[in-house]
């Protein structure tokens, strides 16, 4: 085999692409520079036919096409053959062949791998951009520093904070108020993304993203934006409330960027919230006076207001000294009688005698609230709450705060209503219907309760803990038929309150009229005698009182009514139905009313269906 001539290799080594020397009549390649071995994964480059190297057929039928090209025309190129390594990979090349003079059938082969030439192209454009880009920057940076320059003195003396992005959103210049508010230097900023150093995330922590953000809208879609309530963020990572006017920017009519222009509103905000809540406090707090007021107007028309606790009776002391003692403590007291004993003067009497006596006594007389308006009375509510409400309404234990709470016939209230209201006693909050706010209330409690609140735990018609919190200090009101001894003081108590409120001269009660009041069992109690005693006033016109002493006190304890057949079927059905409704529906049992009627449970089945009795009546 012919050698290639030393100046050959010497040439073929310098080349920068892969070459190598062809003899096509031995097949065989004479010399290759490392390149080309490289690109051919070859040792020794005469050790394997060319030939052999192409892919397929198709390959080699045009590769046998462009040396006789080469051979014809002294030089040829072709993109359309590929070669295949000894290794198996494929090689797509640009081949350039120029035959060699004085060596026939010799030719120099150029091997370009257009996968290289490929990468090259790419990164000689990337490089282009680069430039231009650099080009644009550094343009950019010196239209920005000029503007800086030239107004330098201006941009330093403004109270506002005062920074510029170009249209790559990076900064290109911070005025001293902006650097003093944000705690960022200029060297900290200049050349970087300041959306992602202080406009990165909302106060929630919901992060901001730029394309989302005014200023960058400033100079994408160039558009002046005005935002009156974000936060940027300080380099020690507290937020700071700004308003900003971002404004586009432009370098002989192409758009360069932005300039921001922003101030720190954070003590303002703060001021207005605060405003916000001294309004609403002062709001809830006319709303409290004005209710506060109603139930103290209704307080001093009430009768009730004018009488104090009357008696000498051992029972009457008896309540006076507990009232002493339990007056100065905080404890919750639960007042029982019938109707008419005098439960609201006890309660009035522990209120005055407490240290809350400046506060007011709010009275909640729960047996004639509304069931479907209960909560809302006793809870308050605001606009919207319920169907109606117009206005934001404090209730009545919000009303009672630093005062007493008087839940007058508190074993009236529906069940539902006493776990919402033993609820917020014990945790000392409310929340109005409709709101979500709870608000902080301190109230002492008394109660009072006209029937046996015992059987009706036991019933399960109220509840056990709620019972447990008011019972606290229990007193109990004797009704005035056990204590007769008291009705001249109660009776000459009233006549002398009557008299002043007539604008008359007090009547003498004589020994007989007074006789006949105390012999009376007095049913309806105090409230009873009173009515009798103002009914006497009126009548009477002379210095006597003329009691009009009706039926009742004429006919004394008792005495027999006939009454037809349909009466008494009313009366029997209306004595069944109370004993249901007193036993919440249970018939058998301890605690079922067959037990409370005296007869059996199977009588008592029978006397239901006799008088159609339903469910839904045993629980109205």
């Amino acid at each position: 085999m012919q050698t290639a001539p030393p100046l050959h290799d010497s040439l073929l080594d310098a080349l920068p692409q892969a070459a190598a020397i062809l003899d096509t009549d031995s097949d065989r390649l004479t010399a290759a520079n490392l390149h080309a071995l490289r690109l051919l994964d070859l040792d020794d480059p005469g050790a394997t036919p060319f030939l052999s190297l192409m892919r397929s057929e198709i390959d080699l039928a045009r590769m046998m096409s462009f040396i006789a090209e080469a051979d014809h025309r002294g030089e040829a190129w072709t993109r359309d053959i590929t070669l295949r390594t000894l290794s198996g990979r494929d090689v797509q090349c640009e081949l350039r062949a120029r035959s060699l003079p004085d060596a026939p059938h010799r030719f120099m082969i150029l091997l370009i791998d257009l996968a290289e030439l490929d990468r090259h192209f790419r990164d000689a454009e990337t490089a282009e951009l680069h430039r231009a880009g650099l080009g644009q920057w550094i343009q950019a940076q010196g239209f920005f520093a000029e503007l800086e320059r030239q107004n330098q003195l201006i941009l330093n003396a403004a109270g506002e904070g005062i920074y510029g992005v170009n249209a790559e959103g990076r900064t290109t210049f911070v005025n001293r108020a902006a650097q003093e508010m944000l705690g960022w230097t200029t060297e900290d900023l200049l050349g970087r993304d300041i959306h992602s150093m202080i406009h990165h995330h909302h106060v929630s922590g919901e992060i901001y993203h730029s394309h989302d953000c005014p200023i960058y809208q400033s100079f994408r879609f160039e558009k002046i934006n005005r935002i009156e309530d974000e936060v940027f963020w300080r380099k020690d990572g507290r937020p700071i409330r700004v308003e900003y006017v971002s404004t586009p920017i432009y370098d002989q009519q192409v758009l360069a960027g932005a300039v921001v222009i922003f101030r720190d509103i954070t003590e303002r905000k703060e001021n207005e919230r605060k405003l916000r809540e001294a309004i609403t406090e002062i709001a809830d707090l006319r709303d409290r006076l004005e209710q506060e007021n109603a139930y103290l107007q209704q307080t001093i028309i009430s009768e009730r207001a004018h009488h104090d606790i009357v008696g000498d009776a051992p029972a009457m002391r008896q309540i006076q000294t507990k009232i002493a003692l339990v007056a100065p403590t905080t404890a919750n007291v639960l007042i029982t009688g019938e109707p008419g004993t005098g439960k609201a003067l006890v309660a009035s009497a522990i209120h005055k005698e407490s240290d809350r006596s400046r506060r007011p006594l709010i009275h909640v007389k729960c047996g004639s609230l509304p069931r479907e308006l209960t909560e809302a009375e006793l809870f308050g509510q605001v606009r919207g709450g319920l169907a109606g409400a117009t206005r934001d309404r404090p209730g009545m234990v919000e009303l009672a705060h630093f005062g007493t709470l008087f839940l007058d016939d508190v074993d009236e209230l529906p069940v539902e209503t006493q776990g919402r209201l033993f609820d917020v006693l014990q945790k000392r909050e409310v929340i109005r219907l409709g709101d979500i706010r709870a608000r902080h209330v301190d109230v002492r409690v008394i109660a009072s309760a006209r029937g046996d609140i015992h059987r009706a735990v036991r019933a399960g018609r109220f509840r056990q803990d709620l019972f447990f919190f008011l019972n606290v200090f229990p007193v109990e009101c004797p009704p005035l038929r056990e204590r007769r001894q008291d009705v001249p003081l109660i009776a000459a108590h009233l006549l002398r309150l009557g008299s002043k409120r007539l604008n008359r001269d007090m009547p003498i009660i004589t020994e007989g009229t007074m006789n006949r009041l105390t012999s009376y069992d007095w049913p309806g109690n105090v409230r009873e005698l009173r009515n009798v005693i103002e009914r006497a006033l009126i009548v009477s016109t002379g210095s006597k009182l003329i009691v009009d002493v009706g039926a009742d006190l004429r006919r004394g304890p008792a005495v027999a009514k006939v009454m037809t057949d349909s009466e008494m079927h009313d009366l029997q059905r209306n004595n069944l139905l109370a004993a249901l409704r007193e036993t919440g529906g249970r018939v058998s049992g301890a605690d079922g009313a067959a037990a409370l009627l005296g007869v059996p449970a199977t009588t008592l089945y029978s006397r239901i269906r006799k008088f159609g009795i339903k469910s839904a009546e045993m629980s109205d």
